[in-house]
């Protein structure tokens, strides 16, 4: 008895947190209870920022290819083709340009015709022509101010192929939080002008929502739905000065070279880097942010 007992309190104990979760009305019905901040007047704001700061990342890669009897020397070729460049642009500091290389090989078979006429490969292992291998170059650019040099320096070591370049912007921790903070100001800003407009004031702050989901409940529409927000971002010059700052520490002033390699092959020469020098711009990104508070009304 006593076991059966403890059983079910067991039960009961285990089916209370389930009891809590029910929702206050059935999906679908006309009318459901106002959540407990509306019981007074209210107005909620939803502040939205927005700037625009120049990228602060450059990718590019390079390939470079060598073709020969032997698989050894295939690799040892393309090898010593990537290696003089690599040391060049590791010279600057893994905190500035980060270098990955790869080298891979590949047979070339003797081909034939069929009967159509069709060249084929004859893929057997004693029908191997040629070896070849394919070094690669990954290069992540992290001081932006670099990019026109290091792309040069890549043109001057003559590879098989380039990749485009690509921008990206890698937001810092004070950034975001700037944006958080003025997301938070602009929504204060919005709700008393609309409250002074309405000939009311505000009161206390009853909610504080970073997500900014909780200003998006359609009350109305008989159950709690969330949409995408909308309304117009405010641009904001405090969080510019920030993003002219970092704008500032990535001018193009013409970077010192690095020093030349300790070991390996020659990289390209200074007038080939010069002569390869294109103009590349980092473009701007846009970084949002959006807060919601929700504010009694006097």
């Amino acid at each position: 008895m006593r076991r059966s007992l403890a059983l079910a309190l067991l039960l009961a104990a285990a089916a209370t947190p389930v009891l809590a979760q029910t929702p206050p009305a059935t999906i679908g019905d006309r009318y459901i209870p106002a959540p407990w901040w509306m019981r007074d007047p209210v107005i909620a704001s939803i502040g939205q920022v927005r700037v625009e700061i120049q990228a602060n990342r450059a990718f590019v890669s390079a390939s470079f290819q060598s073709v020969d009897r032997s698989v050894a020397e295939a690799s040892r070729a393309a090898a010593d083709q990537v290696r003089a460049l690599s040391q060049s642009l590791s010279a600057y500091g893994a905190n500035k340009v980060r270098v990955e290389t790869s080298v891979t090989t590949r047979p070339i078979y003797d081909q034939y015709r069929d009967a159509d006429g069709v060249m084929r490969d004859n893929v057997r292992a004693d029908r191997v022509a040629r070896y070849q291998a394919d070094a690669a170059v990954n290069v992540t650019v992290r001081d932006v101010a670099l990019i026109e040099r290091v792309y040069a320096t890549i043109v001057a070591s003559r590879p098989t192929a380039i990749g485009q370049v690509n921008f990206n912007l890698e937001p810092e921790n004070s950034w975001k939080a700037n944006l958080q903070a003025e997301a938070m100001k602009d929504a204060r800003r919005r709700a008393e002008a609309a409250a002074t407009n309405a000939g009311a004031t505000l009161g206390r702050v009853k909610i504080i929502d970073p997500s900014g989901r909780v200003c998006q409940t359609d009350v109305l529409a008989g159950w709690p739905s969330y949409a995408a927000g909308g309304g117009q971002a405010t641009s904001l010059d405090e969080v510019v000065v920030t993003g002219a700052r970092a704008e500032a520490r990535m001018e193009f002033a013409a970077p010192p070279p690095p020093p030349a390699p300790a070991t390996g092959g020659a990289g390209p020469s200074e007038a080939d880097i010069q002569a390869a020098r294109l103009a590349l711009q980092p473009p701007l990104q846009t970084l949002t942010d959006s807060a919601c508070v929700i504010y009694g009304l006097n």
